[in-house]
């Protein structure tokens, strides 16, 4: 048996959060927001239509997807620190070779799939599936920590990216970023990231480790057993977890409010900087979603772990009411005010919705095959993933606006809101079972 990590004080799932939030702050900031600040200088330089150049996000998210059906299995199998580092070394190779890229297809092929499938492996559920491994009852602190952080690159990085962008180029722009994340996310996912789950070192989830008489952790006098029994729901594999028609409604409610992220994400300062906006200051506009969404996220985080998990649904589908209720107060009247209004609406709910869903699956589904759960999840969303951001862009070369657009987003988030009542826990399973 491996020795548990060194730390009397602080449990080691702590620094594991603390490595997975950088991690995200600077993978969100750079190759999920940052594509909406780099998305009409890329087309304009390329000589692409809305609709075409989107097509780098639509294949971004395909290589999520794909990345997410694999790289779940092989998280759950190997430990998420090989995954984190193998995902971060993808998305610098993408970032770099960004400064190269001439046409349509290089731009597919590096940023679409070298990015995409770089920052799905190094940043997103990889990061989660680590932190979920350490903490059963504080998974809604423990993972919304992380995304309160990660928000922030809304209101540091953005900015910073649009004015080295207006100033630099977005060639250059990449480059450094590759530089950046480099840097700092591959010592800090190799020292803070462990492989296996806390019973591997002889820790119970959340760090209340019961200790003998000569400090040591008493794994063999089954307290262990007894503190984490309770906290957690049996495991489901993989195959379970999909033959439950929670599962299925799951699916429905990410593919519902998936399909209305492309706007608020690749055409979001496109359609700010159509209505007037500088790039710097349409990148602080759009902030405001990401900077919003922390107090909800950590608020959220903190009344998870005390509420029952049956009534979570209610948290979600209130969520995404709100994200409605913002889009429709613009709609209403179509003013700069108004946009205020919606970004910051928009960001509380997603703030709340995203904080419970995360944990939520393994909440239902167990901690056992959870990369794999949350993995399949991601591929199952993939053709809407694909084809959203290309017909947002299709809809706006045709109309010359996206006020259409805008208006299915009101109604797919709405929609999803009254499909998340109906997200009620999964039947149990024996433990111990395995997949066939």
């Amino acid at each position: 048996m491996i020795a548990a990590p060194k730390s009397s004080k602080i449990f080691f799932g702590w620094w594991t959060v603390v490595a997975c939030s950088v991690v995200g702050f600077l993978g969100v900031g750079v190759a999920s927001s940052g594509l909406s600040v780099l998305f009409k200088p890329i087309a304009a330089e390329l000589g692409l239509s809305r609709a075409v150049a989107s097509l780098a996000g639509g294949v971004q998210s395909v290589g999520q997807g794909i990345s997410g059906l694999a790289g779940g299995r092989a998280t759950d199998r190997y430990g998420p620190r090989v995954a984190m580092l193998i995902g971060i070394g993808l998305l610098v190779l993408g970032l770099a070779l960004m400064y190269f890229v001439r046409s349509l297809w290089a731009f597919l092929l590096v940023w679409g799939i070298l990015v995409g499938i770089g920052f799905s492996f190094g940043c997103t559920f990889v990061t989660d599936t680590a932190i979920v491994r350490w903490f059963a009852r504080k998974s809604g602190v423990a993972v919304n920590t992380k995304f309160a952080v990660q928000s922030l690159s809304g209101v540091i990085l953005l900015p910073a990216i649009a004015w080295f962008t207006t100033s630099q180029g977005w060639r250059l722009t990449c480059a450094v970023a590759a530089a950046v994340i480099a840097m700092v996310c591959i010592p800090l996912t190799w020292f803070l990231v462990k492989p296996h789950r806390p019973e591997h070192y002889g820790l119970p989830p959340d760090g209340a480790t019961s200790r003998s008489g000569d400090g040591r952790p008493e794994e063999s006098s089954g307290r262990m057993a007894v503190q984490t029994r309770g906290l957690e729901p049996p495991d489901f594999t993989l195959r379970q977890a999909m033959r439950s028609r929670i599962y299925w409604i799951m699916i429905l409610v990410a593919y519902l409010s998936g399909a209305a992220a492309p706007m608020m994400g690749v055409h979001c300062i496109p359609f700010l900087t159509d209505m007037g906006l500088s790039p710097v200051r349409a990148a602080a506009t759009m902030s405001i979603v990401l900077t919003s969404s922390i107090p909800a996220r950590l608020v959220t985080g903190f009344v998870l772990d005390r509420v029952k998990t049956i009534n979570l649904r209610f948290m979600i589908a209130s969520g995404f009411f709100l994200q409605a209720a913002g889009v429709t107060a613009f709609l209403v009247t179509r003013s700069m005010t108004m946009i205020y209004v919606w970004f910051f609406l928009f960001g509380i709910g997603g703030g709340i919705t995203q904080s419970v869903q995360i944990p939520l699956w393994a909440r239902y589904f167990g901690r056992r095959a959870y990369g794999a759960i949350l993995g399949s999840s991601m591929a199952m969303n993939v053709p809407m993933a694909l084809a959203a951001p290309v017909y947002i862009g299709w809809v706006y070369d045709r109309t010359g606006t996206y006020l259409g657009v805008i208006f299915a987003l009101a109604v797919l988030v709405g929609l999803a809101g009254v499909a998340a009542f109906f997200i009620l826990p999964p039947k149990p399973v024996l433990r111990g079972a395995i997949e066939a």
